[in-house]
């Protein structure tokens, strides 16, 4: 049978289905825009608000705190590549088994040399037992506290490791927050409700048993690596291994496993093998031209390692040196340009390229609409990127004024 081959129209206007970005296939709410994208990125606050905006029909902050804090249908949760996820709670223990528990290894790991190195205990293993079991036991009963709060209640987690010493760059790393991310990906304790607003993070602390009302159900990593494998095959696919192990931070041997498990058929992408699931191969329907302002981090953005089918020549513009992506505007499948916020918070669109009068029109009602549903609230990226900076800079030096 002949190789299937899928240009890159075809993958663009599979996004545009599957990512819930077109009019015409909008999420019916939060959880199912995480869900359309195996979860949503959760590293920068504000992120996961303007995304599930830009899949939402009348999404509003309250829509997302809902689901977030009351019903508890999405949570908060340390998973792929050390990144903060929103992830379905249906979905939560194949997260914790597929890619949490690499990290929580890799991270306890570094922990314990680091306990050592900082002096505080001469056998890091256990001194990271002991404040955990202290962890835990302050945060029993449904209790929550924040990770300063925690400090300040068990004396021995007020630590440090100093790094850079006598350089300008130089500081100290506490360990609260390390353990706490140890504890985390461990599926041991959750970000629970936040003391700031939606664009800040100040989150409160609980064990996983207490807001959830059970523990993680167990799952076998190879299950965990290959059912995700599957969820990502299924919302990002076609894909290449490359992509698979880059979106999961594990290794080709890991994934190469779960695409021998799965029923899944390679694919021709401009010359690259890529993979299908076996029962997702019917050619994916043209949808009409659209636009979209995603933000920085967006999974859309970050869903992929090799990305020059959406973002062309724009890396070094959208992107900063670690990979971080910025706010992106696009038309018709593809990243055409940026939009950012004067010092006031209106939306200003900023194109790379000329995308035709109609292009333009779309993303400007874009804009309008970003603009009307922010109010003048300011979300400012946490990780800026050189466009931004440039942007920024022009905005200040021109009192603000739109590009």
């Amino acid at each position: 049978m002949a190789v299937r081959r899928i240009d890159a129209t075809e993958r663009r206007a599979r996004l545009a289905a599957r990512h819930r970005l077109h009019p015409k296939h909008r999420a019916s709410d939060a959880v199912d825009a995480a869900r359309s994208l195996v979860c949503l990125h959760g590293t920068d606050p504000a992120t996961v608000y303007l995304s599930a905006w830009a899949r939402v029909g009348d999404f509003t902050v309250a829509d997302l705190d809902r689901a977030l804090y009351d019903d508890r249908a999405l949570v908060k949760h340390t998973a792929m590549r050390r990144t903060v996820f929103v992830v379905p709670r249906d979905t939560l223990s194949v997260v914790q088994a597929g890619a949490s528990a690499r990290v929580a290894a890799a991270q306890r790991r570094t922990v314990v040399k680091d306990v050592v190195k900082a002096g505080l205990h001469d056998d890091g293993e256990s001194w990271l037992d002991e404040v955990s079991r202290h962890i835990l036991a302050a945060l029993a009963d449904g209790q929550e506290a924040t990770s300063s709060e925690l400090k300040a209640e068990i004396p021995l987690l007020d630590g440090a490791l100093e790094f850079g010493a006598g350089k300008s760059w130089g500081g100290l790393v506490t360990f609260a927050p390390r353990v706490l991310t140890v504890l985390s990906a461990e599926g041991k304790v959750v970000r629970a409700s936040n003391k700031g607003s939606w664009r800040v993070s100040r989150p409160t602390w609980t064990t996983t048993e207490s807001w959830l009302g059970s523990a993680i159900d167990p799952v076998d990593e190879a299950t965990g690596v290959r059912e995700l494998v599957r969820m990502w095959l299924r919302a990002f696919g076609p894909g290449t291994e490359a992509d698979l192990k880059w979106w999961l931070g594990s290794t080709l041997t890991a994934v190469r496993a779960a695409l021998a498990e799965l029923d899944v058929v390679e694919v021709d992408l401009d010359g690259r093998t890529g993979y299908l699931l076996f029962d997702d191969l019917e050619p994916q329907v043209e949808v009409e031209p659209w636009g979209a302002l995603l933000p920085g981090l967006d999974p859309t953005v970050m869903g992929w390692t090799e990305r020059e089918w959406y973002l062309g020549p724009y890396k070094e513009a959208l992107f900063d040196s670690n990979g971080n992506a910025g706010p992106t505007a696009w038309w018709d499948g593809r990243i055409v340009g940026t939009w950012w916020q004067t010092d006031t918070g209106g939306v200003s669109l900023h194109l790379l390229e000329d995308i035709g009068a109609e292009g333009t029109a779309v993303l400007r009602e874009e804009a309008a609409r970003l603009d009307d549903w922010l109010g003048g609230v300011r979300v400012m990226p946490r990780f800026p990127t050189p466009l931004a900076k440039e942007l920024a800079a022009e905005g200040r030096s021109s009192g603000g004024s739109s590009s």
